[in-house]
């Protein structure tokens, strides 16, 4: 591969950068079982994947490092969860923490969806997700999921990036910005790694 495509000019990373923020993605709160553990987290790379109706599908990138991964590793299933627009609360549980050294729903009521994830009953809605097929992108495995049930809970605003960033008090921005920023390196690392291994770097 031409080393150009991994050696961008500055000019040329904030012009994809510009793109990148010319929308707003809503923030997906993720959760997984396997038997009695439980996992949960903030994800903004979901996307919904066919127009047919009957056949309803989503791809969701999940960061290999987060324990939430680990679970749908093991089960094959997840949920999604659309939160709202002032839910500022559920991205501190599930995106300041991580799973490894807590357990996010230890003060929850123990609800599940049809397919045993855990279900955020204050959420704006949900949905059930069965893997069909998987990507290895280095950072982060790409699920493409079948998504067998799922309901609207209430309606209103949900919560975006933006949102976020705009209504999250100064203390969460200050710690997500420095999650962000660590995770960022992490990602760099396992990206340049997984492209040395396919010959691409």
């Amino acid at each position: 591969m031409r080393s150009e495509v991994h050696a961008q000019s500055p000019a040329a990373i904030n012009a994809i950068n510009d793109v990148f923020h010319l929308y707003d993605p809503p923030l997906w709160l993720v959760t997984a079982h396997d038997g009695t553990r439980r996992g949960g987290l903030i994800a903004t790379a979901a996307t919904r994947a066919s127009i047919v109706r009957e056949i309803p599908r989503m791809l969701v990138a999940v960061a290999k490092h987060h324990h939430t991964w680990g679970l749908i590793e093991a089960s094959g299933t997840f949920a999604l969860h659309l939160i709202a627009a002032d839910d500022i609360a559920s991205v501190r549980r599930f995106g300041l923490a991580s799973g490894h050294q807590v357990d996010k729903f230890a003060d929850l009521p123990p609800r599940e969806t049809p397919a045993g994830s855990p279900l955020i009953e204050g959420a704006m809605s949900w949905m059930d997700c069965r893997v069909e097929a998987r990507m290895d992108i280095g950072d982060r495995t790409t699920y493409l999921a079948e998504v067998t049930a799922g309901a609207v809970l209430r309606r209103g605003p949900i919560l975006t990036v933006a949102g976020l960033l705009r209504d999250a008090p100064a203390a969460d921005r200050t710690e997500l910005k420095r999650l962000y920023a660590h995770d960022q390196e992490t990602d760099r690392a396992a990206i340049l790694a997984w492209r040395r291994s396919r010959g691409d770097a």
